[in-house]
């Protein structure tokens, strides 16, 4: 046997490496057990992720409601729908709320309409969105964003019917939601939902089936 080169190929058995440096570019901290239970486990990031929110979910709003929850059948034993009716002639309303997971940034979200239309209209809907958040000891009685405020209602780009009844529509995801009150950690965020008559073509009424909230996390948990 003969010493350790660095130019030569060996096998090391039962030896002791004192303080080995196997790249110190790299500082490994986590522990064996840690490392363990990592094993063949994909670890969660930090960044953007998303959180349905179905129609059953949602209620009308008092003032310019959208139509109550309505279950609607397809053809016996197929998928009923769960939906909020919205008339194409007026803006039609309906709310939700959601306490968001401690590890949100707390910054602007996204949203991604489901919906359709029972009928052959191929006219098109847009929607809008605005969110307001409420922390503890804070009143609940604060104002939605409006069209034309600061910050605007963001809608979604106008989305063509098929004209096929009762064809799943899936509007492209939305520009930036700002949210009023500076959300923190454990408020709830109030949302408000319509469609905008004055800029969809649809003369049907436009079913929603929910809406998929996208939200960026800056945290790995919410420990």
């Amino acid at each position: 046997t003969g010493d350790v080169s660095l130019a030569g190929t060996q096998t090391l058995t039962n030896k002791t490496l004192t303080a080995p440096k196997i790249n110190e570019d790299v500082a490994l901290t986590s522990t064996a057990t840690e490392l363990n239970q990592l094993d063949g486990k994909v670890a969660k990031t930090a960044g953007k992720e998303s959180i349905w929110v179905p129609a059953g979910a949602m209620y009308p709003s008092t003032t310019n409601p959208c139509s109550d929850l309505t279950q609607v059948e397809t053809t016996a034993l197929r998928p009923d729908l769960k939906v909020l009716d919205f008339a194409a002639a007026a803006d039609d309303f309906a709310q939700f709320s959601i306490a968001f997971p401690k590890s949100w940034n707390e910054g602007t979200i996204t949203y991604q309409p489901f919906w359709t239309v029972t009928g052959t209209n191929t006219g098109t809907v847009v929607w809008q969105l605005g969110g307001v958040a409420v922390t503890n000891d804070a009143t609940i009685d604060v104002a939605f964003p409006v069209s034309g405020g600061d910050p605007d209602l963001t809608a979604t780009a106008a989305l063509a019917h098929s004209g096929t009844s009762n064809d799943l529509m899936v509007s492209a995801e939305s520009g930036a939601v700002t949210i009023l009150g500076s959300p923190t950690v454990d408020d709830i965020c109030f949302f408000q939902i319509n469609n905008d008559a004055g800029a969809s073509g649809q003369t049907g009424v436009a079913r929603l089936l929910g809406i998929k909230i996208f939200f960026t996390t800056d945290e790995t948990s919410d420990a």
